[in-house]
């Protein structure tokens, strides 16, 4: 290995650390994207911030770079610079040739693995100019709904196809279909009362909603559907009948009809709940469609230039589907030919995540040669 190679992998490892040092969860990525800007301005490669911080009430905005190639056309590379909160400080060490925090929480590889190789991708690209041109679009408010990217104006994009590493799967994994998702909130309103001295007096909220989860079809519905209730909050003391508790869940289907349809059963069960003669809770319901799915042809550019690529880097190519959301259902939905691809982490947000460092250095020579492979004649 050359000694500029051997300086590049040091780079990127330094790199990743100092990312996933900064703590930055939805709302609050401005001293990540500082970090960013810093570097590709050292490279002399200019940043655009764009409003999406201010409409979101977070600090700070999405980032768009773009760098030169010898033609006409773009390639866009996706990453987001938001983490969902982390349970105590990030302190990535390495250990057996992964990286991981040193502290019970998340490390933050979803999704600086992918920052951190756009970042060394521009190194690369400035010392070499590419074929083809290249944007690097740092997303915001990624995990707490694609925010940033659904704010973010597609028509500046001047790329034809458009690559995100924010897969949890080996590299070769391609995502080739994405479901679509609801977001639903319940708040049930009952009467409190002493629950010692006249609890017939109190409505109960939480029995309320209780009874209405217990009604519910949750977990795996189908092959492509679930369904899941993830918070429950109300009460004030135990000895008050509580008067309000909220529940929050979500639904996800490859079928968008399946996923409606869900939803709106879901929200039926809980309206009859609180409607019970024996709750008699009143109930605000919101639902939100958050993001649609969609489906890859197998024939589509994107496809089958991530494959070529793959193949040269010595990955076998793995479409599957995905139970997740990422940035490109925000992006396929506004007209970017964008597609997600695995990134080699394990256990996104998780206290055991983890990244080897070949993962690292195998996304980077992935990002390298989409670029070439993006060059060729059309």
């Amino acid at each position: 290995m050359t000694a500029a190679r051997e300086a590049e992998r040091r780079r990127l490892g330094e790199r990743f650390a100092a990312l996933c040092s900064i703590y930055s969860p939805s709302g609050s990525e401005r001293a990540c994207a500082e970090l960013v800007r810093g570097e590709l301005a050292e490279l002399g490669i200019s940043v655009v911030e764009d409003g999406a911080g201010e409409a979101l009430g977070g600090d700070c905005g999405n980032l768009l770079a773009r760098i030169p190639g010898r033609d006409g056309r773009c390639v866009l590379f996706c990453a987001h610079l938001d983490t969902v909160p982390a349970a105590a400080p990030i302190e990535p060490v390495l250990r057996d040739g992964g990286w991981e925090n040193a502290n019970d929480a998340i490390l933050g590889a979803d999704n600086k693995a992918a920052v951190a190789v756009l970042l060394g991708l521009a190194q690369r690209l400035v010392a070499e100019p590419p074929p083809v041109g290249v944007e690097l679009l740092f997303t915001v408010g990624e995990e707490v709904g694609l925010l940033g990217a659904k704010e973010f104006e597609t028509g500046l994009l001047r790329s034809d196809v458009g690559f995100t590493f924010d897969a949890a799967m080996p590299i070769g994994g391609i995502v080739v279909a994405s479901p679509t998702y609801y977001r639903l909130s319940a708040e049930f309103r009952g009467v409190a009362a002493h629950a010692g001295v006249r609890p017939e007096d109190g409505r109960s909220a939480i029995l309320a909603a209780a009874r209405g989860i217990a009604a519910l079809a949750l977990g795996r519905l189908d092959d492509g559907t679930s369904a899941n209730i993830g918070t429950i909050e109300g009460g004030s003391a135990a000895n008050v009948v509580p008067e309000r508790c909220v529940v929050v869940g979500e639904v996800r289907s490859l079928d968008a009809e399946r996923a409606e349809a869900v939803a709106s059963a879901m929200i039926a069960s809980l309206t009859d709940a609180a409607n019970d003669p024996e709750c008699e809770c009143d109930i605000d319901v919101t639902l939100e469609r958050q993001f649609d799915g969609y489906r890859v042809r197998p024939s589509s550019p994107e496809l089958v230039l991530a494959s070529r690529a793959l193949r040269d880097c010595g990955y076998q190519p793995d479409p599957g589907v995905s139970g997740g959301g990422s940035d490109v259902n925000a992006l396929r939905t506004r007209g970017c030919r964008a597609i997600n691809l695995g990134n080699g982490a394990e256990r996104p947000h998780e206290a055991t995540e983890r990244v080897s460092v070949a993962a690292l250095e195998g996304l980077l020579e992935l990002a390298s040669a989409l670029v070439q492979r993006a060059g060729e004649p059309a």
